[in-house]
């Protein structure tokens, strides 16, 4: 989850490599740090904490050089500090290293090369990379990367840089990603395409396995054995501005109100004029008896309501799974199951390893994701794009409803070919999502009242969230949203499980937000809503159907519109309330403490 960027060519690197490490802080942001190669050798700076700090540090003792390497970390092994911070050197300070991953044998490794008589200064499990490659170096660096890859298991994106071989930047990636970025006075290595585009939208992407040497006017990329591997180049089709704030005070905010146009976006040819579902070149085959559906955090959420579209709509059995256990439960998957991933960023480490076992196991594998060229999208059988455009707040918004969006479509399609509901109902769908962005502009402009009520909420400890069926579902990524950027604690509940449990935690003040859509039983959250107010709790209703409204304290009104349909609009409005909260705590929205934007490790 660390962000790396790498430069050689005729500029001067220091900027470039600060510039770039801007843009990836969202994957991680507790130290920072570059190495640059100059006439002095190898020379860092690095501490801890915002790359604010970094660049304090480069005022008082500058760097300047035309090749460089830099890392912003999200802390796995060792505590934040600038001991542990990256870039990490062999002993004598003559190769540096940034890497984002996991060595899971680093322990070994570390005592391998102490019997060999290295030292080590940290407590990462990165120090081990540069220190190998010492172990191995005769001479030419892109051998002993290679021999030392050899040796490391694990997950990792990999930027050398070496005293002796001023020229050159080496890289090579396993399980994290890793791209190329091309222009006329240099080229540049990254995590992730933001960190490069303001200066090129011309980029390989790499694959595992791939070692790339890098000259100012030259890339070469080859596999472990040095047979040379040809690339294309891709072109980036989303602009510079559009990864800026133009004009918000944060990301989030940004995002939020970009869900319009990335609905639109996402539906864009995938409902034809005469009202066809279009799945881009997706193949579905009519013998799918089940489908997983498996995803993390946020996309975990957007697959429950999945599961709910395709088994109301199509009649398909599903079950949604977090990736991070589904490869521990033994999950009974033969030739007539689908296994459907969804990762925005398309790197979740969890995600992939899902999706690589599942096609080991000779199943086709559907994707769901936002990034072209990610290492999900290269890797499934069938991937649907969602067209959100960069998404950089840590907390996800419009990614997730562009998700939903996607499963609504595949739900509606697999009815169509499985002729399980009947034709007008189907259109009915197709014309409310058709509208849908429409719908989201409206909820927008709630956001004055919502931001009244979040000034309320900002000194709370506890929140609680309600909900029935699919608002159960609103609830809970309402409440990840709320928790991730606000700190207070919140849970979500299906309402009538109050009196299995939870209501032991309300008394009087507690805060308890409760959503409905669905007509059909609103009558039974206004009972568990009296349940909570006779135990004097304080309530908020999100709300487009609730017949007795004169128990809550706040009514957001939504939209009237298909109940299973209604997830979408109704997560925007707490979305918003989050974010408000979240700013009158006057904390950092876009970057949450111990949270990075791409899980890339496991």
């Amino acid at each position: 989850m660390c962000g790396i960027v790498g430069y050689i060519g005729t500029r001067d690197c220091v900027e470039l490599l600060l510039s770039g490490l801007e843009s990836l802080e969202y994957r991680g942001y507790d130290s920072a740090g570059i190495a640059v190669l100059d006439d002095n050798g190898i020379s860092i700076r690095k501490e801890k904490g915002r790359l604010s700090g970094l660049r304090e540090i480069l005022e008082s003792r500058p760097l300047h050089g035309n090749i460089g390497i830099g890392h912003t970390r999200w802390a796995t092994h060792g505590v934040p500090s600038a001991k542990n911070s990256h870039p990490h050197t062999n002993q004598d300070g003559t190769i540096a290293v940034v890497h984002n991953g996991i060595i899971e044998n680093h322990e070994a490794l570390k005592k391998f090369l102490i019997e060999k008589g290295y030292n080590f200064v940290s407590e990462t499990d990165t120090e081990v990379i540069p220190n190998l490659i010492d172990y191995y170096y005769e001479g030419d660096l892109l051998t002993a990367v290679r021999k030392a890859a050899k040796k490391l298991d694990g997950s990792y994106a990999i930027g050398v840089i070496a005293a002796a071989e001023p020229d050159r930047i080496i890289a090579v990636r396993k399980d994290s990603p890793l791209i190329v970025g091309l222009t006329d006075d240099g080229n540049f290595i990254a995590s992730d395409i933001p960190a490069i585009l303001s200066e090129t939208r011309d980029v390989y992407l790499l694959n595992d396995g791939e070692f790339v040497t890098l000259k100012k006017d030259s890339v070469a990329i080859c596999d472990i054995d040095e047979n040379p591997i040809s690339k294309e180049i891709y072109r980036v089709q989303f602009s510079a501005q559009a990864s800026q704030k133009e004009g918000y005070d944060h990301f989030m905010l940004k995002e939020i109100h970009e869900q319009p146009q990335a609905i639109r976006n996402t539906l864009r040819g995938r409902i034809d004029k005469d009202l066809n579902i279009v799945l881009d070149n997706i193949e579905f085959s009519d013998d799918i008896k089940k489908i997983f559906i498996v995803a993390c955090g946020t996309a975990y959420h957007a697959g429950l309501v999945g599961k709910k579209a395709i088994e109301t709509l199509a009649k398909i059995p599903c079950e949604v799974c977090l990736a991070s256990e589904f490869r521990y439960g033994e999950p009974l998957i033969n030739k007539d199951t689908a296994v459907l991933v969804v990762s925005q960023s398309g790197e979740t480490a969890d995600t992939l390893a899902v999706l690589r076992m599942a096609k080991k196991l000779g199943n086709k594998v559907y994707a769901i994701t936002n990034v072209v060229g990610s290492s999900v999208a290269r890797e499934a059988d069938y991937v649907f794009y969602t067209y959100a455009g960069p998404e950089i707040a840590v907390a996800s918004t419009k990614a997730y409803t562009t998700q939903l969006v996607a499963f609504y479509l595949f739900a509606i399609y697999f009815a169509e070919k499985r002729k399980t509901v009947p034709n007008h109902v189907l259109s009915d769908l197709k014309n409310q999502l058709l509208k849908m962005d429409e719908v989201a502009e409206k909820i927008l402009e709630k956001a004055p009242e919502i931001r009244e009520i979040a000034k309320s909420l900002a000194d709370e400890h506890d929140i609680y969230f309600l909900g029935r069926g699919l608002d159960y579902i609103v609830a809970m990524e309402a409440s990840l949203k709320l928790k991730e950027i606000s700190y207070i604690h919140s849970d979500a509940y299906a309402s009538g499980e109050l009196k299995h449990g939870p209501i032991a935690l309300i008394d009087d003040g507690t805060v308890v937000i409760s959503i409905c859509t669905n007509p059909d039983i609103s009558n039974k959250l206004s009972s568990n809503v009296k349940e909570v107010l006779a135990r004097g709790a304080k309530t908020i209703g999100f709300t487009s159907c609730m017949s007795d409204t004169a128990a809550y304290g706040d009514i957001v009104e939504l939209p009237q519109i298909d109940p299973l349909l209604a997830p979408l609009p109704a997560i925007i409005p707490l979305q918003m309330l989050a974010y408000y909260v979240c700013t009158e705590k006057g904390f950092d929205v876009d970057k949450p403490r111990n949270l990075a934007k791409s899980v890339t490790v496991e």
